[in-house]
């Protein structure tokens, strides 16, 4: 059986940790199974080297951030090499561009391109453990590249799918996915199981157990992913396309504190004008979250968007000479916002959803500022001092009275 086993900054945070990690990746090793490791930096390395390059420029350039940044990986899976070896078990440690992950040249956001394993599978073959630094890989012009925030998840996966792994596991320091973050809510549950499509929108929603592209890419190639804790021997979550219990109502209850909201008021009523101001959005590189558009009145009309808070200067900035132009009175971007939401694939055939959400944010006397809605969640904008407020209060809701 082939194990693709992925490990977090903290649970190689230190030497202590780092043999525990050993310990789990060399049982398996031991009970017959092909292992890969996939590691990311220890602890708060990543953070660290961030601090040191802002020390010598606030504005680096990225291919050098990239060179700097996946620095960090190399410690890791060095010392993880090591650890094996010390426990009685061959081992060898390859960096993403020598486990063959090439991408594109994005640096610091960049997107793998595909995976030539084949380094790997000959490692594998000469009976070693392999460990593989995530989070970075190769592009075409030979350059070191970074995959992003969370960007080990997905190194994982891709591993993964590259090899056709029987299983891809994402250790954490928590022992699952939860109805909610269990360090906020004290009776947030632990599932046994989650679709891809709900993963991926607590993942996308702010739930910070998975990086959304990870699961997108895991839903894409059909790769049963497994959530555990790296500290406590416990069933994890499994994430798979399809569950074998019955469906519950709400799978969980997510929050992002990360967002802005862009304001843009008195654009002209007439057609292409939205086209215009979200492709200069999109040319800015910028995603888009929830879109709400005012009813034209007196041939103007109003657009609000989302953003992630970091690009919420540069949206505006991309936008302005355009809106301007036309004629907007004002472009304002509000940061001061959380948004809450819902996910469950049950809420398809159940009704009342929604009314049970806004009923839980009126009892917490919560002011509900926008909603946006698909198949699968309900999301609102709140003021984001009353965030973990309303986590609670719909998480007891809604899982409350449940046996």
């Amino acid at each position: 059986m082939l194990i693709v086993k992925k490990f977090g900054g903290s649970s190689v945070a230190d030497a202590e940790r780092v043999m525990n990690v050993a310990r789990i990746v060399t049982d398996s090793y031991r009970e017959g199974h092909e292992v890969v490791v996939v590691v990311s930096a220890q602890g708060d390395t990543t953070d660290d080297l961030i601090a040191k390059a802002r020390e010598i420029d606030p504005n680096a350039n990225k291919r050098e951030m990239d060179m700097l940044l996946a620095s960090g990986e190399q410690i890791s899976i060095s010392l993880l090499a090591m650890a094996c070896e010390k426990l009685g078990c061959p081992a060898i440690s390859l960096l993403g561009w020598q486990a063959g992950f090439r991408t594109d040249s994005k640096y610091s956001v960049a997107r793998i391109k595909k995976v030539k394993a084949e380094r790997i599978r000959a490692e594998l073959d000469k009976k070693k453990i392999v460990i593989v630094a995530g989070f970075q890989g190769l592009n075409k012009y030979d350059d070191v590249t970074t995959l992003g925030r969370g960007g080990s998840d997905t190194s994982a996966v891709a591993i993964a799918a590259s090899m056709h792994a029987d299983l891809c596991q994402i250790y954490t320091d928590v022992e699952g996915v939860y109805t909610a973050d269990p360090r906020k809510v004290p009776n947030a549950r632990k599932l046994s199981e989650i679709t891809h499509d709900e993963m991926l929108e607590l993942a996308t929603l702010g739930a910070q157990v998975l990086n959304n592209r990870s699961v997108e890419m895991a839903k894409k190639y059909g790769i049963e992913l497994e959530v555990l804790s790296s500290l406590k021997k416990a069933p994890g979550t499994k994430v798979k396309e399809v569950t074998n219990v019955e469906k519950m109502l709400i799978t969980g209850v997510a929050k992002d504190t990360s967002i802005a909201r862009i304001e843009i008021v008195g654009l002209p009523d007439s057609p292409g004008v939205a086209f215009k101001v979200f492709a200069l959005v999109a040319q800015a590189h910028v995603n888009v979250d929830i879109i709400l558009q005012s009813v034209g009145r007196d041939g103007t009309k109003d657009i609000s968007f989302t953003v992630p808070e970091n690009d919420g200067a540069k949206t505006v900035e991309a936008i302005r000479e355009y809106c301007e132009r036309k004629g907007a009175t004002s472009i304002n971007c509000d940061t001061d916002l959380a948004k809450v939401s819902v996910v469950g694939a049950g809420m398809e055939t159940h009704e009342g959803v929604a009314s049970k959400m806004f009923e839980a944010l009126a009892d917490a006397n919560i002011n509900i500022q926008t909603i946006s809605t698909s198949e699968i969640k309900i999301s609102v904008l709140i003021d984001r001092k009353d965030a973990d407020r309303a986590v609670l209060s719909v998480h007891d809701k809604f899982f409350d009275n449940e046996d």
